[in-house]
């Protein structure tokens, strides 16, 4: 079949970054014999030009969509993303009477309320290297769709369940660097790199799980490490792990920087540590290995809130996580996560305080919490009465804990004016 797939995202939220996922997809679905094609609509100054020009020329027989952000996270004002994605889907509508197939992180997060919102015709929650040419074939069979894991039918809802790809060295991750449209800037890019999938850590709000699954697997760090090579030959010199907890498990990430630091050509590279699972050894490791920066999302500076949020370090794991990345010349920025449950004046003026003593490189704040579906934080607000059972959660919609409604976007724009590299 000819397969046209559609990165629909065009937001550089804290990064610009690659639709690593979808050229993993294009790269398993070419492999699988069909005739594919993808667009990256973040490199198009006309997206919509850009769509009609290549559904014209190609005449798609499926179109996938991958939809990456809901919204952009932020309480005040929020934006809600789907608006413009469902006007690429009517724009597909019009062009072509291709079956249009969504996935991508947002959808696995909302796959029924997505499907209704954007009028789609079936979708993918999680996994799509396997699933999707699965799919193709059944519909180029015209068979029946029914037990096809993860996949969704608007209006009759879950047809198979999903499952989870065990061994991610088997994925063409070595043909993903071919779906890319580098250009001349080539060297400017950052090249999203995967090593692993799934989180056990369980944040109170986060969507991870949902995405991903709890169990981590992973890639041999020798497979990475090759491809990491290969596109350093071509000309990439800087790379962004997406992993949400690199230093998870440390033998692993220890083993991967031991592969990295022996690259003929050393990589820039950045990753996402988690507080508390890293020790000297793996700071050393990062720094010998190319790491020049890091982002901590330790989220508060209290005790109480970071139990609230299931987090499984404390304020002493997050300086000495901090302390030993700074000591080895890695930049740090921190994240703070302001407003959830527990949350009071008091501990919102111990978190600010305490990032302030760790002289960070930068600091970005979230004032609210985006509350996703089937999370703790959905319940707690639930049992609070800030949400219902009929709440559509698609749309953006906050948890803050009550007493500070009036009282800490002031309080938080005053810091923020008075340190330069502090931002929202």
């Amino acid at each position: 079949m000819r397969v046209l797939l559609i990165s629909a995202n065009r937001e550089e939220i804290n990064l610009r970054v690659l639709p690593l996922g979808l050229a993993c997809v294009a790269a398993a679905t070419k492999k699988a014999g069909h005739d594919v094609e993808l667009l990256d609509l973040m490199e198009k100054e006309t997206p919509e030009e850009s769509i009609q020009q290549i559904i014209n020329t190609f005449n798609p027989e499926a179109i996938g969509l991958s939809i990456r952000n809901i919204d952009d996270q932020k309480m005040e004002p929020a934006r809600f993303l789907l608006d413009r994605t469902k006007e690429i889907v009517s724009l597909c509508r019009r062009l072509s009477p291709a079956p249009l197939i969504l996935g991508g992180a947002g959808f696995s997060i909302f796959p029924d309320q997505t499907l209704e919102y954007l009028e789609a015709d079936m979708g993918i929650q999680g996994e799509g290297e396997g699933v999707f040419p699965l799919l193709l074939d059944r519909l180029n069979q015209k068979e029946n769709l029914s037990g096809i894991p993860g996949l969704y039918l608007r209006g009759k809802g879950l047809q198979g369940k999903r499952t989870f790809i065990t061994k991610l060295d088997s994925l063409p991750w070595q043909d993903v660097f071919s779906w890319f449209n580098f250009g001349s800037n080539l060297q400017e890019y950052w090249m999203t790199v995967q090593t692993r999938r799934g989180c056990p850590m369980d944040c109170s709000y986060c969507s991870t799980a949902m995405i991903e699954g709890r169990k981590i697997r992973k890639r041999s760090p020798e497979a990475v490490v090759e491809d990491i090579n290969n596109q350093m030959r071509a000309g990439l010199r800087k790379f962004h792990f997406t992993d949400n907890t690199f230093s998870l498990p440390p033998a692993y990430a220890k083993a991967l920087c031991r592969q990295l630091k022996n690259l003929p050509s050393k990589p820039r590279w950045q990753c996402i540590p988690y507080p508390g699972k890293v020790d000297a050894e793996l700071a050393r490791l990062m720094a010998e290995a190319g790491c020049i920066g890091t982002s901590i999302g330790f989220e508060s500076g209290s005790e109480s809130v970071l139990r609230a949020l299931n987090k499984h370090f404390s304020l002493h794991d997050v300086r000495q996580t901090s302390q030993m990345l700074g000591d080895q010349g890695i930049g740090r920025m921190g994240f703070l996560l302001l407003g959830g449950p527990g949350e009071t004046r008091e501990t919102v003026e111990e978190s600010l305080t305490f990032a302030d003593t760790l002289h960070l490189e930068a600091i970005k704040i979230t004032t609210g919490i985006r509350i996703y579906p089937e999370t703790p934080l959905a319940r707690i607000a639930l049992q609070e009465g800030m949400i219902t059972e009929k709440t559509n959660l698609l749309l953006p919609t906050f948890y803050l804990a009550r007493g500070l409604e009036d009282w800490l976007l002031p309080t938080v724009q005053q810091w923020i004016a008075e340190r330069p590299n502090w931002m929202m």
